[in-house]
């Protein structure tokens, strides 16, 4: 990986940040991007909230993207482009937490500080048959003394990068690779047939359903609506079409079009409904599934100003939309 072979804080941070909820394999365009466009942190700082946010379509989880943005500007302003250089300051940094405090410290400046990350929390629990769950505040601490006993006090970059991607390619989450683990006489797991069993995590609460109707606008002199997403919600500064949320999903074209003439933005208006996907689009949020349709409505003009239709694709929108973009070709 091209982050293993730099020290360079910049770099560093911004991989670990990437990979924060992404696997390597999909992080690893978005990074190649990101150092191409932003070669220095002070390329960041000075982009525009939104171009960052394009390039970040895709990945979800947009907060990190506003607080790696945000951070690129506080290193650069009040910093001077200089990154803290120690585990302590390191967290004062929006959106760095302990793990990616670690792990900038201890490749970066060789402080010998534990990262504790999925493939960490995987590899201690079934070595050592720890029950506790990884996701409890008392998991995190157990975990973390454990890795900080156990780290090379000489080595702690290497330490760090050698046990997450032993956990990654050898101790992985199915199916790890027992029969040749230079530690399966000693693992408690193994030892114990309780692979499948570790690490434990406490199960969140079951996602809420949601029903989300976009009215994708086209007008006689090809424009459309879109909307910035305001507010600390899903999708923050991200743009999306018109949104009508319903209790339930709306099947029929006349009950939608019955919904539509109370709508504020089409009163009075002569317009053409459709449906763009009679199934709902599923789209699995952590902690919210979202049911979506799309109805497309046609009109001689906007009842708002709009945009043009060419443009579309040049605002940052959630990957929901994105993906609708290009099928509906726009």
């Amino acid at each position: 990986m091209p982050w293993r072979e730099t020290n360079n804080p910049y770099y560093i941070w911004l991989s670990e940040i990437i990979l924060q909820q992404t696997q390597v394999k999909q992080g690893l365009p978005y990074y190649e991007a990101f150092v191409t466009k932003f070669p220095t942190v002070f390329d960041l700082a000075n982009a525009d909230e939104s171009d960052v946010l394009k390039l970040w379509q895709g990945l979800g989880y947009y907060s990190r993207a506003r607080n790696l943005h945000a951070s690129a500007k506080y290193v650069a302003n009040e910093l001077k482009g200089t990154f803290p250089d120690n585990y302590k300051d390191l967290l004062k940094l929006k959106g760095v937490g302990d793990y990616t405090a670690s792990a900038v410290a201890s490749i970066c400046f060789n402080e010998v500080t534990a990262v504790v990350d999925g493939n960490v929390y995987r590899v201690l629990s079934r070595y050592f048959g720890i029950d506790t769950p990884i996701n409890s505040s008392q998991g995190a601490k157990e975990f973390k003394a454990l890795a900080q006993e156990l780290i090379d006090k000489k080595e702690p970059a290497e330490f760090n990068q050698a046990i997450m991607e032993f956990g990654a390619t050898q101790c992985k989450p199915k199916n790890p690779n027992c029969g040749v683990c230079p530690f399966q006489g000693s693992c408690i797991a193994l030892n114990k047939s309780r692979i499948g069993e570790l690490p434990v995590k406490i199960k969140s609460a079951k996602a809420k359903k949601k029903y989300f109707n976009f009215l994708v606008f086209i007008s006689e002199d090809e424009k459309t609506i879109l909307e910035k997403r305001e507010g600390k919600g899903i999708w923050q500064n991200l743009y999306q079409f018109p949104l009508i949320e319903t209790e339930k999903s709306i099947n029929s074209i006349a009950g939608f079009n019955n919904l539509l003439e109370k709508h504020d933005i089409l009163k009075n208006m002569r317009f053409e409904l459709s449906l763009y996907n009679k199934e709902p689009i599923i789209h699995k949020l952590s902690h919210q599934h979202l049911y979506t349709k799309f109805w497309v409505v046609n009109l001689e003009r906007l009842p708002i100003e709009g945009v043009s239709i060419g443009k579309v694709r040049e605002f940052p929108v959630p990957i929901l939309i994105g993906n609708f973009i290009e099928s509906f070709n726009f």
